[in-house]
């Protein structure tokens, strides 16, 4: 059976290592592995880093069996009010989904700043101050689970835990 492809979303600074920290990408390993498990997943760059480096560049950080699944950069978006900041990484994913005639596709980000991606259910929130971790990388087996299966949708009310990545970090806790 085919598999159609489940985009990746991906954000380094807060995710592949903690933020403000040595940017030695010591999460990155958990991600990989992550992956491995659904060879249907595709990895797009949404970290600020695409603006400063090629895509051939930000690939390189990626072990050789995983590089080639990293696609692309999302496109830049210039908010033109400070409103547009809100959401800003999700558009920029949205619209490289449509350019590619993707609009509909599975995807999941993966991100440490809540404030980029609206659509919480589609969201796993690392925290910014270790970046993934093992229990980052269970719920997103979690998801990419319910995306292969085609039971995840936006609609889905989220637990706190997924919404907000770790749950002394939901809201009212």
């Amino acid at each position: 059976m085919h598999r159609s492809e489940i985009y990746v979303f991906l954000d380094f600074d807060g995710v592949t290592h903690p933020l403000r920290e040595v940017e030695d990408f010591r999460c990155l390993p958990r991600i990989e592995a992550v992956l491995r498990e659904f060879d249907e997943c595709r990895v797009v760059i949404t970290s600020d880093w695409r603006t400063l480096f090629s895509l051939r560049r930000l690939q390189t950080h990626f072990s050789d069996d995983i590089r080639e699944r990293v696609i692309g950069t999302t496109p830049l978006l210039l908010p033109t009010h400070g409103a547009d900041f809100y959401g800003l990484r999700e558009a920029e994913a949205r619209q490289w989904l449509a350019q590619r005639q993707a609009a509909d596709a599975p995807w999941l980000a993966i991100d440490d700043a809540p404030g980029n991606w609206p659509t919480r259910a589609r969201l796993l929130l690392t925290d910014f101050k270790c970046g993934f971790m093992d229990d980052d990388a269970e719920r997103m087996r979690t998801v990419l689970r319910a995306l292969r299966a085609g039971t995840h949708h936006e609609a889905d009310d989220p637990s706190p835990r997924l919404a907000w990545g770790r749950p002394e970090l939901a809201p009212g806790t």
